[in-house]
């Protein structure tokens, strides 16, 4: 879609619809007001006749608009007439844009970003127009024989008054370049594991690569990660016809000698279980076992794109975990790129041996931070369902940067314990530890683990098995968590 800044009276803008926001009790807000005094008092009328109450959410598309430049007009209820809070600001826009897809719509003029955000500005407002309308419309039509989508939508124009286009235009800017990453994101994760292979995964980067002048992309292959001595991410790949990879990029937008932050993203293209085989029910699900490197891939993009004046290396260990006679057997020991033994006593539990390896191999970069992203374990989807990612750390500032950027970018977190109890769970009798601590804890457990292997960094963890996707007749991927890196990124920026 196309996206641009308005500062026209609303009442002057030509477009297929207007979208202006109502609050309880029949009040206006200001675009509204223009339009019922150019329309004779139309949206009174409808207010009056008790066709919407004003009430978070609700919408009423008013179809017939004669004499005037524009055919309708969408009234989105705001509720009381005080500063709106983020998350009903945004529910007032995925209710405006699910409202405008199925009807021969092409253009909107949104004037919702004059509404009040409590802690927000115009900036921020106009870039959760973009993202919401871009993520609201969005379809994966790659491989269907019919490309007609539900939604028409080509063109939004963003109304804004005069002395706030300045920030606006930024928001506009930032929004641009974050939607596009969630594109990405989310198509790279909704493709079938038949095509997005850890070899197509890896040409994606090299693309991007090739369009980014400051970006710089390297492919490790099996034979460089065996003699980087990277066993325990290569015994994962051994079940499989498809050969690992492991995908740098390195994107150089800050100073030379800046320390670089580092994104690693589990690239699991899919995940059968390896010999702890998964159920057959849901198993087709396990092609999102990548969504954390595909929003490396994206969040890198997103950085280029805004031009952001810091330097940042992204790596995505890449798999498939396929059983087969040269697979993992529990009871398995292999040794990691640290020196560490593993004993792996779920084949399934794959997730964290690849990371780990990749955790070791960041340690070249001397990093200021370590992020890692994995739809790592079931367990945080029990724990805390499908609305944050779990967060955890071994750096209290670091963990707290991320909290405060989730929060902006309405993109959650919440953050779990990673206390030396917990610990003990992973012992082995064999090996200096095992991949699984039991049924208790598990996504604890899991960072637990990873942490033995950031033990040289400030570094945390999101585990995003419960955020990353939907399932269900929405089924598809998220795009989460680069809302939240690219503002964590966008932060540090404004520290620096």
């Amino acid at each position: 879609m196309d996206y641009s800044i308005e500062t026209a009276p609303i009442e002057k803008l030509q477009s297929d619809c207007l979208i202006v926001g109502v609050y309880q009790n029949q009040q206006l807000s200001p675009s509204a007001t223009a339009l019922n005094n150019s329309t004779q008092g139309l949206i009174t009328k409808v207010l009056t006749r008790g066709d919407i109450a004003g009430k978070i959410a609700e919408t009423v598309l008013i179809n017939v608009i004669p004499d005037n430049p524009f055919e309708r007009i969408l009234l989105v209820g705001l509720g009381e007439q005080k500063p709106l809070t983020s998350k009903n600001f945004r529910k007032a826009l995925y209710a405006a844009v699910n409202s405008l897809k199925k009807p021969q719509i092409k253009s909107v003029v949104c004037s919702l970003a004059e509404c009040e955000v409590d802690s927000f500005n115009s900036q921020w407002k106009a870039r959760q127009i973009v993202e919401i309308f871009n993520d609201a419309v969005y379809q994966f039509t790659a491989h269907k024989s019919d490309k007609e989508t539900e939604s028409k939508l080509e063109h939004i124009i963003i109304s804004v008054p005069e002395q706030e286009s300045e920030s606006a235009s930024m928001g506009l800017t930032q929004g641009k370049a974050i939607a596009a990453a969630i594109n990405l994101t989310k198509h790279l994760a909704d493709l079938p594991g038949n095509i997005c292979t850890p070899t197509f995964l890896a040409e994606q980067a090299l693309e991007l690569g090739k369009k980014h002048s400051k970006v710089a992309v390297t492919i490790l292959e099996e034979a460089d990660m065996k003699a980087l001595g990277m066993g325990s991410f290569l015994s994962v790949s051994r079940g499989s016809r498809q050969p690992a990879k492991l995908i740098t990029m390195n994107y150089q937008g800050g100073d030379l000698n800046a320390k670089p932050i580092v994104l690693i993203g589990k690239g699991l293209t899919f995940d059968a279980g390896g010999i702890s085989l998964k159920p057959g029910l849901g198993m087709d699900e396990m092609k999102y076992d990548m969504c954390g490197g595909a929003a490396v891939i994206g969040t890198l993009q997103a950085a280029a794109d805004m031009q952001l004046p810091l330097n940042i290396i992204g790596l995505v260990p890449t798999s498939e975990n396929m059983p087969d006679g040269d697979a993992n057997k529990p009871g398995d020991i292999v040794t990691s790129m640290s020196g560490k033994t593993i004993e792996v006593l779920n084949t399934d539990a794959e997730g964290r041996l690849i990371l780990c390896d990749t955790l070791t191999y960041a340690e070249r970069y001397n990093p200021d931070v370590v992020i890692d992203m994995a739809t790592l374990t079931g367990a945080c989807l029990v724990a805390l369902g499908r609305v944050p990612s779990g967060l955890l750390g071994n750096d209290e500032a670091l963990c707290n940067d991320l909290l405060a950027a989730s929060e902006t970018a309405n993109d959650s977190l919440w953050r779990l314990p990673l206390w030396e109890e917990y610990q003990e769970l992973l012992k082995s009798n064999f090996a200096d530890m095992a991949n699984i601590g039991g049924k208790d804890a598990g996504t604890i457990t899991a960072a637990c683990f990873l942490s033995r292997f950031a033990e040289n960094f400030r570094w945390a963890h999101l585990d995003i098995a419960g955020t990353a996707w939907r399932t269900g007749p929405t089924k598809g991927a998220t795009g989460r968590p680069v809302p939240l890196l690219c503002q964590y990124l966008l932060n540090r920026v404004r520290v620096a």
